[in-house]
């Protein structure tokens, strides 16, 4: 199994031009040794692939990676109607400085940086 924990953060917009560190995605995924999306693996784990939302001055949400027929996206509840679709995720190389585009809640779509990319606690042998 080759989950991983990762972080993304705000990329530069017109609201935060360098950035920001608190607002962003923490979400399992499973990466396939190119650091790409494996959906056989998601298919298996999927229940594993938590993500947390987190946003300056807002709650905390906590959902699921998703996959439908619109592709990745983030979901809080049943129905699409808080899902946040993720641009060509299953494209994207997941590795620390990349770039990736969420379309949040608000319709607006933002970028996000990868920040870490780490084994998840839980999945960690202590020697």
């Amino acid at each position: 199994m080759a989950l991983k924990q990762i972080r993304l953060e705000l990329a530069r917009t017109k609201d935060f031009p360098d950035g920001s560190a608190k607002h962003g995605y923490e979400f399992v995924a499973p990466l396939d040794g190119e650091g790409h999306l494996d959906m056989a693996e998601w298919k298996e784990y999927g229940q594993a692939c938590i993500v947390h939302r987190f946003w300056d001055r807002e709650d905390d949400e906590t959902g699921q990676l998703i996959h439908n027929r619109h592709g990745w996206a983030f979901s809080y509840e049943p129905g699409e109607e808080d899902d946040e679709p993720i641009f060509r995720f299953d494209k994207h190389n997941f590795v620390e400085g990349e770039y990736i585009s969420v379309t949040e809640h608000d319709g607006v779509t933002r970028p996000f940086k990868v920040a870490w990319i780490r084994t998840p606690p839980a999945l960690q042998k202590e020697y």
